[in-house]
């Protein structure tokens, strides 16, 4: 009986999709809820599965093909996975030999762990798998591509690694070649949405600075027994920040509100936007109601969205809505930037780096540990004065932490 491969319904946010990555080739024998292809949408990148045990027939939409949502992909012929792996002796005979233990059919792979070993030519059954149940994770590919590079034997034609999708590639000095790649649909979306920030909004920053001594004291201190505590969810600065700007916007809910038409729609929640880094380049996913969530749940929230981020596993919920984003350069060693708001929404903070600094505190001057704070801002629905007190509330707190326990 065929089956047909439908692409995902798309939530209505999502317009269409991209055939990113066929994991089969007709005639494959496939096992239910084995990964058969990828559609990568302007957002996340959803995973088709196998619905019963078959062979892999016609493909109808090749990779790089646009689709739609529930639009046929290709076919499936269930029941036919039996007779197309019934071995003749021959067959029988090799399927004694050691080497087939670790097949690659049988291994369980993270879509990002099999992306990342088929770009760097790695065979996936040599693979030590240390994920749950066996899983190969993206940390085990990148070992034992790793282990590749320092291996002796490696032919000459193989000495430069493949780059990831999502980073430009590597040139040995002196070569004086190009090399053309598609925009992938994430990339391309966020363009898109940055020149038309930039475009539809009276954008404007504005900035401040914050002594972070008295934060980074609190969690020096309780840093471990808040590990232990919480089941092994780490303090991190970020909750204290997302803890001040949920204070801050409850003061300042211009900051927390979008425009509609001529409307202002003012938001009785925030729902705050992280920046993570992945594969795919940068991504929002969205902690929902976090003015009412404590530090440990906002930590475990983002330490979550950070493992789906690194596995593809990210979903169009995670990163669907937000009022509120924070992003956080000073990660990568960023002192100061201007931050461009992610529409509907009507600001974003910028965080940086922690530099230690003299400042002049009560005639002295003093080394303290500072960080520049940049809020980029809709200047038609927020005024400075609002922009420039909420920016101020931010730092009072984070330089006053007590005062997030205390809500004054």
């Amino acid at each position: 009986m065929a089956i047909e491969i439908k692409a995902p319904t798309f939530p209505e946010s999502v317009a269409d999709g991209t055939v990113a990555t066929w994991h089969k080739k007709p005639g494959d024998a496939v096992k239910r809820d084995d990964l058969i292809v990828d559609i990568e949408t302007d957002k996340v990148v959803m995973e088709v599965l196998a619905e019963a045990d078959g062979v892999l027939g016609a493909i109808v939409k090749n990779e790089g093909d646009t689709v739609l949502s529930g639009e046929v992909l290709g076919s499936l012929t269930a029941g036919g996975a039996a007779a197309a792996a019934a071995p003749s002796a021959p067959a029988a005979t090799a399927a004694a030999a050691p080497a087939a233990a670790g097949s690659a059919e049988e291994l369980i792979l993270a879509p990002a762990a099999r992306k990342l070993a088929e770009e760097n030519g790695i065979d996936v059954s040599s693979i030590a798998a240390t994920g749950k149940g066996g899983r190969v994770t993206k940390e085990d590919v990148v070992a034992a591509i790793e282990a590749k590079k320092s291996a002796p034997a490696a032919a000459p034609a193989t000495a430069k690694a493949a780059a990831p999708a999502a980073a430009a590639p590597v040139f040995a000095a002196g070569d004086r070649v190009e090399k053309r790649v598609p925009m992938t649909r994430l990339r391309a979306k966020v363009a898109e949405r940055l020149v038309e920030a930039q475009s539809n909004m009276a954008m404007l920053t504005t900035f401040n600075e914050v002594d972070m001594t008295e934060v980074m004291a609190l969690r020096a201190k309780y840093k471990d027994l808040f590990e232990k505590s919480h089941n092994g969810v780490r303090l991190g600065f970020m909750s204290f920040f997302v803890k001040a700007c949920t204070e801050a916007l409850k003061r300042f809910p211009a900051v927390n509100a979008s425009i509609d038409g001529t409307d202002i729609v003012y938001h009785g929640y925030s729902d705050i936007g992280v920046a993570v880094s992945s594969d795919r380049g940068l991504v929002v996913p969205v902690l929902r109601n976090a003015e009412l969530m404590s530090l440990a749940e906002i930590e475990g929230g983002i330490a979550g969205f950070g493992k789906k981020a690194k596995d593809g596993k990210l979903t169009i919920d995670d990163m669907t809505g937000g009022t509120f984003t924070i992003t956080n350069g000073g990660t990568f060693g960023s002192m100061m930037s201007t931050p461009i708001v992610n529409p509907p929404q009507a600001a974003i903070l910028g965080m940086h780096n922690i530099l230690q600094r003299p400042m002049a505190i009560n005639g002295q001057v003093v080394i303290r540990p500072m960080m520049y704070l940049a809020l980029s801002y809709d200047h038609r629905l927020i005024d400075g004065k609002e922009a420039v007190s909420f920016l101020v509330t931010v730092k009072n707190l984070l330089e006053d932490p007590a005062r997030l326990l205390l809500d004054i």
